[in-house]
């Protein structure tokens, strides 16, 4: 090959790889092509291959092989040279790479909306922290569009929600199931009722229902095929389901969050026909920036621990 066409080769082509030059140091060091095998893991015939493909990438003739030894060459001792300040070079990058894994690893942001947050995140977090017990962990619970708004702004590393869309600009992975429930104070008419709800009677009837841009309110309102009629707008789900205990009317809560008080008979289970409130719930992240460190293990670990609601 002449020199103008290697020159127009890249420069991972004309250099040896940090393999090839922590093995010509070994030699160098240790005056034996087998000792420098031994002390890098490697085979003889491995090493002797890895060094003629060397010099022949290089064009010149790094070491003499006898059966006393091995002994560079003239042009093997400049090599070994130029080896030693590439090798330190890689040394600094690595410990560099090393840092910065272990700033990003030393902190993972978490955005949730509510559901998520406060019935399904503390157990996932608690797992995530027996693995990684420096790891500090910040939850920030908001509905579904926060969170998005969170993860565009690089504000959170790996957010969680519940809507029928992945908000635009994201990727996501579906980690477990959810189903909504009607529920409603057991002295309410609806708890005597001997048949279900119908679409219509539901529809028609003003709910206690969590605030515009929430999981809950997108699939009820997808569910009803019209926007739900608000009672009352309240931006958490125990506030939601504080204002159905105490009579105020009925609401639409995941059955996560209601599981509690259907089985202590605080709350009452309204049965509905017709109306699909199964959905997903999602991990969801920035598009093109899959999670990683802290971030995938949690993610991880949600799919391992995953719940489903029906």
């Amino acid at each position: 090959m002449g020199e103008e066409q290697a020159r127009g080769r890249s420069l991972a082509h004309r250099v040896p790889d940090l393999g090839a030059l922590e093995l010509l140091l070994a030699v160098a060091r240790l005056g034996s092509l087998g000792a420098a095998a031994r002390e890098l893991g490697i085979t003889q015939p491995a090493a002797s291959s890895r060094l003629r493909s060397m010099e022949r990438q290089l064009g010149v003739a790094l070491v003499d092989r006898s059966p006393r030894g091995s002994r560079l060459t003239d042009a093997g001792a400049l090599v070994t040279d130029w080896a030693r300040q590439v090798v330190a070079a890689a040394e600094v990058f690595d410990a560099g790479a090393q840092a910065l894994r272990a700033t990003r690893d030393s902190r993972l942001r978490v955005a949730a909306s509510m559901t998520i947050a406060e019935y399904l995140l503390p157990g996932w977090l608690l797992a995530l922290r027996a693995g990684r017990p420096d790891t500090a962990v910040s939850l920030l619970a908001g509905n579904s569009a926060k969170v998005a708004e969170l993860l565009l702004a690089g504000e959170a590393d790996l957010g969680f929600v519940e809507g029928l869309t992945v908000p635009t600009g994201l990727d996501s992975a579906v980690i477990a199931h959810d189903r909504l429930t009607v529920v409603t104070a057991p002295a309410h008419p609806w708890a005597r009722r001997p048949r279900p709800l119908t679409t219509a009677e539901l529809a028609a009837t003003p709910l206690i229902l969590r605030e515009r841009g929430s999981g809950t309110r997108q699939v009820l309102d997808a569910a009803l095929g019209a926007p739900a009629r608000p009672l009352i707008e309240l931006s958490s789900t125990t506030a939601v389901k504080a204002a159905v205990i105490s009579g105020a009317g009925p609401a639409v809560l995941s059955e996560l969050a209601v599981g509690e008080e259907l089985a202590t008979r605080r709350l009452t289970g309204i049965p509905v026909e017709g109306v699909p409130l199964r959905r997903d719930l999602r991990a969801v992240w920035p598009t093109g920036h899959r999670p990683t460190g802290p971030a995938r293990e949690l993610l991880s670990l949600t799919r391992s621990q995953g719940v489903s609601g029906g």
